[in-house]
């Protein structure tokens, strides 16, 4: 599937007849370019000829994350603070993909052994996400790897303070069903895949 082509289900086909158009840019200017907060604003028209004068838009790179599982059949988890919300609560592994990761499956093996020292094991890309549309221009690649293995000492950031735990899948979804995973795009990936467990999809 090529990128930016909606694939539609042929049982969906015969019910999507209103043809949806792209807004039209008019003006585009940057207000901030920090690191990790470059922000566009744009004039947009809308196709019914409607003008929104000022709409902002975020540009960050491709994220990733990836549901990690151990030999032994435990997910690697991890914990650590977040100050939007101001809570401590778990997480996937997840990072940006730097310039020099030739793919987001590069991005995500180095993320997971910088941060939890584990790797090896069987990757697949397992779903891909945005965190809004209407406000994001980039995408999070999420990765599934079965069967990883402590490979090495952990590397982190000195900017990062990050706790490595070993839990249960039956944990985890305990986490999820009680809102103990805040991140959505983290709890995306693993409803997925818990949901396709129990149909035993995989």
């Amino acid at each position: 599937m090529r990128e930016g082509v909606l694939y539609i289900p042929s049982f969906f086909a015969g019910d999507m007849k209103e043809e949806i158009k792209n807004w039209k840019v008019l003006a585009s200017e940057y207000i901030a370019t920090e690191p990790w907060f470059t922000v566009r604003k744009e004039k947009v028209e809308l196709p019914n000829g409607s003008i929104i004068p000022s709409y902002y838009v975020m540009e960050y790179p491709a994220w990733i994350n990836v549901i990690a599982i151990t030999k032994e059949g435990k997910m690697v988890m991890e914990r650590q603070y977040r100050h939007g919300l101001g809570q401590v609560n778990y997480e996937l592994c997840a990072g940006v993909v730097d310039a020099a990761d030739a793919t987001p499956m590069d991005a995500a093996k180095r993320e997971l052994l910088e941060e939890t020292g584990y790797g090896n094991g069987e990757w697949q890309q397992w779903m891909k996400i945005c965190v809004n549309p209407g406000t994001h221009n980039n995408l999070t690649y999420c990765f599934l790897a079965t069967g990883v293995e402590p490979v090495e000492e952990r590397h982190l950031e000195p900017t990062e303070d990050i706790a490595v735990e070993l839990l249960s899948q039956e944990e985890v979804k305990f986490l999820l069903e009680n809102d103990q995973i805040m991140q959505g795009l983290h709890v995306a990936p693993l409803w997925k895949y818990f949901a396709l467990i129990d149909k035993k999809e995989i």
